[in-house]
């Protein structure tokens, strides 16, 4: 299908767009990759009348440094540079890994960290990544900056608790180099997941893709893992409190099955006992 009309802006500053938001409200969209955005106006699910391309810019809204115990990641940083990424390797590889693994190298070149966690898509690999190791994701506006902790972004179905005049501009994540691991089920190597799970053992979290209407932390694995349960017990609670979807790839029982599965997987790949 073909997007409806619109009107298009290429930002050249961080400035300019957050000016663009402000002056079209609800009507104007942001754009840094587009792998997600361009789908859904080509089905009309969205329809903008203003797209503000941020693709092209730079400075602190790009790249991956470490500061002490925290790893700084730009919010146009793309795929492919987290997974090639060195330093990321040695710092916070859950990342690293988990973007290794997002659609296909055409997606990985062209799609950014901060468009995937923005889109708040429950079935997206990198906000389950982020969850687990108990981000910190900064969001600029007219107002300034504000920092939101993961757990708190993610609000519905493809919605995030942004304000239609902010863009996100950095994540920060721990330094966390051991016991982490990420399982992902699907049908082939490209898909979306079936079921995923993210484990990160520094900060004890666990995180599941496309087990509700939102990308979600499995707080009663965590709870379980902190009260000393083994990775088979804690495995146990993968689907308590979650609201797996059903579709041509599964059903809500095979969906909490593959959770309960995976969750015990990623518990025993991570170093829980």
């Amino acid at each position: 299908m073909i997007p409806a009309a619109f009107d298009y802006i290429r930002a050249t500053s961080a400035e300019e767009a957050l000016a663009a938001l402000t002056e079209h409200g609800d009507d104007a969209k942001l754009m840094a990759g587009g792998q997600s955005l361009i789908p859904l106006m080509r089905y009309r699910l969205v329809t903008p009348g203003v797209v503000v391309d941020i693709g092209n810019l730079d400075g602190d809204l790009r790249g991956i440094s470490v500061n002490g115990d925290t790893v700084r990641i730009g919010a146009l940083t793309r795929h492919t540079e987290l997974e090639h990424s060195a330093e990321l390797e040695a710092t916070c590889p859950l990342l690293n890994h988990v973007a290794s693994l997002v659609g296909d190298p055409a997606v990985r070149h062209r799609g950014t960290l901060g468009g995937s966690l923005a889109h708040a898509d429950p079935a997206s690999d990198l906000p389950a990544a982020v969850l687990a190791l108990g981000a910190t994701l900064v969001a600029r506006g007219p107002g300034g900056e504000r920092e939101i902790a993961a757990s708190d972004f993610f609000t519905g179905f493809l919605e995030s608790v942004l304000a239609p005049d902010e863009m996100l501009t950095e994540v920060r994540v721990p330094v966390t180099a051991d016991g982490w691991n990420y399982q992902k089920f699907n049908r082939r190597a490209q898909d979306w997941a079936i079921v995923g799970v993210a484990v990160c053992r520094g900060g004890r979290g666990v995180s599941l893709v496309n087990m509700g209407p939102t990308p979600m932390r499995a707080s009663a694995v965590e709870e379980a893992v902190a009260g000393g349960a083994t990775a088979a017990e804690a495995a146990a609670h993968a689907a308590d409190e979650t609201d797996p979807p059903n579709d041509l790839n599964g059903d809500a029982d095979y969906r909490s099955h593959l959770a309960r599965v995976l969750t015990r997987r990623a518990l025993e790949a991570a170093g829980f006992a």
